[in-house]
């Protein structure tokens, strides 16, 4: 399973994973309660898990693209359609308020 933390303006939001069943995002609880603001408008504030056979087009949509996306797949030998693995080697430091850290395998047992 692939997990990475979701921040929003530098403040955990929430969690997504991947696994045999496809992908989910979760808001953190305290995130919700504290009135975060959504990491997208197609993904509003809410306690209950999204679930999804894709990534989240919002999710895809922060994976470079054209050339800077084939430096990242040679550099990092990461095939094109495993798009969490893309996910989580190139948006730690996305352009504008959301940005993906993994989770470590130690911190997600």
């Amino acid at each position: 399973m692939k997990k990475a933390k979701i921040y929003m303006h530098g403040e955990l939001a929430g969690f997504l994973a991947e696994d045999d069943e496809g992908y989910h995002f979760a808001y953190q609880k305290k995130y919700v309660t504290e009135g975060g603001e959504p990491i997208s408008l197609t993904m509003p504030l809410t306690d209950k898990v999204y679930h999804s056979a894709m990534l989240f087009p919002f999710f895809d949509g922060l994976i470079p693209e054209g050339w800077l996306l084939e430096i990242a797949e040679k550099s990092w030998k990461i095939n094109v359609r495993d798009r969490m693995s893309l996910l989580l080697a190139t948006c730690r430091d996305c352009i504008g308020a959301v940005s993906v850290e993994p989770v470590d395998a130690e911190e997600n047992e």
